[in-house]
């Protein structure tokens, strides 16, 4: 960490790496929220794929470290969030006064504070606009506003742009407009920092309360960043926020930056896709958007457990004594400590 704030001090030009250095100086307070409250998204599919819906609270079973946990809020994919009360009963989750006051952190950054927070999902797209993405930069506009046109209208989006720098054209909202006319304000930049720009992005989505995604679109090679990738990932991890990444290159031809986004996305819950076609884009836009819809989320505050390192969450199923179904979530987290 030392040396890593040393070498942000010395290239701490541009606004970018000046608050990637605060965030190397500063990172507990720089994440700061409720610690004790642990958000799990996960889908549930068959041995063809498929995803298996219209599954309740009762039928998982969430292990953390071994220790079974009480799940406190159930959502199902677009669907309200559901309290979990101690006869295993459902009620409509509401927010209370508190969590309804608009969240300070996330208007300084220029979000849209939500107090209906427990519905849909916020989904952050970061699109690369580096010099690698010249030829194919208005299909992957088209495919990113295909998407965001898609969405679910209880869902909100911000697109976020980066090449050397991150830029923020449309923070967080629900109007498709908004969000679409930012994308088409994009202008190509040079250098690639993928990894500075996605922490940058996941401590945006960090402040925002409810159930988040990223998503990157990009063509791989990092060649601007300050930030290790397996860093990006571990906060990623903790925070407990899936990463997607659709990536225009191909698997074969970078095969750095496609070990990097396999091991990101599969350790926080998402998927890697390697789309250099614009029907390929359109095509994993798609899936993640269904990804989003069949996916369940539930919260639960940790049983008492003495370990303050890496914690192993384990969701097993009721309902499937073959073991067949398969559940994609994040391995565990590493609790923030006082």
């Amino acid at each position: 960490m030392r040396k890593l704030i040393r070498v942000l001090a010395i290239i701490g030009v541009s606004a970018g790496v000046g608050a990637l250095l605060l965030w190397a100086q500063e990172r507990m307070p720089v994440f700061k929220s409720n610690i004790n409250l642990v958000v799990l998204t996960f889908t549930v599919t068959d041995g063809h794929g498929h995803y298996i819906n219209n599954l309740k609270p009762g039928d998982f079973k969430v292990l953390e470290d071994g220790i079974p946990e009480k799940i406190t809020t159930f959502e199902e994919g677009n669907a309200q969030v559901m309290q979990v009360m101690d006869d295993g009963s459902l009620r409509p989750m509401a927010p209370s006064e508190e969590q309804a006051k608009p969240d300070a952190s996330a208007t300084q950054v220029g979000l849209d504070a939500r107090s209906d927070e427990f519905s849909g999902t916020n989904v952050f797209v970061l699109f690369d606009t580096s010099n690698f993405m010249y030829r194919g930069f208005v299909y992957a506009e088209d495919a990113i506003a295909d998407f965001v046109r898609g969405l679910d209208k209880s869902d909100s989006v911000a697109i976020y742009t980066f090449s050397r720098n991150l830029s923020r054209p449309a923070p967080l909202t629900r109007d498709r407009s908004n969000a679409i006319n930012g994308l088409r304000t994009s202008v190509a930049g040079d250098d690639t920092a993928l990894y500075n720009a996605l922490l940058l992005t996941l401590r945006d989505a960090a402040k925002v309360p409810g159930r988040k995604v990223v998503i990157v679109f990009s063509n791989g090679p990092d060649n601007g960043s300050m930030i290790a990738p397996d860093d990006v990932r571990a906060v990623a991890e903790d925070e407990g926020i899936p990463i997607y990444v659709i990536s225009t290159n191909e698997v074969n031809k970078d095969s750095i930056s496609s070990g990097v986004f396999k091991r990101i996305t599969s350790r926080t819950g998402g998927k890697a896709y390697w789309a250099k076609t614009w029907q390929k884009q359109v095509e994993a836009f798609e899936n993640i958007r269904e990804d989003l819809g069949n996916s369940y989320t539930v919260t639960y505050y940790p049983a008492p457990n003495p370990n303050e390192g890496f914690r192993k969450i384990t969701i097993e199923l009721a309902k499937d004594p073959g073991k067949k179904l398969r559940v994609r979530a994040r391995p565990g987290y590493r609790p923030r400590v006082g």
